[in-house]
Parts: structure tokens; sequence; C-alpha cells
């Protein structure tokens, strides 16, 4: 099982709307993008890393179609 790449929230951020998410809101330090019915919630802490569980959240719903 490969590792996953580790992501910035800018980085997550980019990968997300390039993959069509439109950001919808944002409560606090996170902020939530959204693809027809797939939500996904980024803690946006600049200059911090993710947590590998909010990575592999961020690219399942990329890969869901």
């Amino acid at each position: 099982m490969p590792k996953t790449p580790r992501l910035t929230a800018l980085e997550a951020e980019h990968l997300l709307l390039q993959n069509g998410f439109v950001f919808v809101r944002s409560k606090g330090s996170h902020r939530i993008y959204q693809r027809n019915q797939t939500r996904v919630v980024v803690p946006f802490h600049t200059g911090l890393v993710l947590h590998p569980k909010v990575v592999r959240q961020i690219e399942k719903a990329i890969q869901e179609t």
C-alpha cells in the first residue's frame, strides 16, 4: 500500500478546485467544498501538513464521479 502524499491545506484546495469542486462556505478554520452530492471539509491551518486521514478523504472524493 503506497504512502499518502503530504499535503498542505493550500495544495489540497488547489487539487479540489482543479477537479470541479466549488468553495461553498467556511466556518472557523474549516473550508467546505462541494461537487454534486460530494462534500469535503478541509481544516485550513496555513503551513501545516494535513493529517493522512484527511488526505485520503480528499483523494476518495476526487476519484468519485
